[in-house]
């Protein structure tokens, strides 16, 4: 499989990813993995109709899309793989889907997360997600547009972990 990104970001297919993400990477097939998008035929429709005609567009719930990606079925595309939390990256890579890289772009805002950088909100269970990914060999880092800076994750944690919400 051709994976020319791994990115976890909330809003899953948008304006960010598609005018900026999808030229910088070139690719030519975007993949989103999630439970809620999938398990909903207008929002599906709705993100699959953002996406430009000439572009393969892929949605389905993480374990779908886990078996999609392994069994080769994408493997003359150059996927750009959206999971929606660090929950979904790491279930995907249970799955059999193993990827060398991860983005995170933007994670939200919720309850008892933590403000890490403007646009990822993180809180325990989202690290201890990232934490074992990183320990399977995943390099995760923080860039929010192919024009900032990319950032090791583990830099954005504030190193009094454990005061506070994270």
């Amino acid at each position: 499989m051709s994976l020319v990104l791994t990115r976890i970001d909330n809003r899953l297919i948008h304006g960010q990813v598609l005018e900026s993400w999808v030229p910088y990477v070139h690719a030519d097939c975007i993949v989103v993995a999630n439970d809620a998008i999938a398990g909903s035929p207008l929002k599906r429709v709705m993100m699959e109709s953002s996406v430009p005609s000439r572009m393969r567009v892929e949605i389905g719930s993480v374990d779908d899309v886990a078996a999609l990606l392994v069994s080769g079925t994408l493997d003359r595309c150059k996927v750009l793989l959206l999971f929606g939390t660090t929950a979904d990256a790491l279930r995907a890579y249970r799955c059999g889907l193993k990827y060398q890289r991860l983005n995170l772009g933007n994670l939200h805002a919720g309850a008892g997360k933590a403000r890490l950088s403007c646009t990822i909100f993180l809180d325990h269970a989202d690290l201890d997600s990232l934490e074992e990914l990183e320990q399977a060999g995943v390099i995760i880092s923080a860039r929010c547009i192919p024009a900032d800076s990319e950032r090791a994750w583990r830099k954005l944690i504030p190193k009094r972990r454990g005061k506070g919400k994270v």
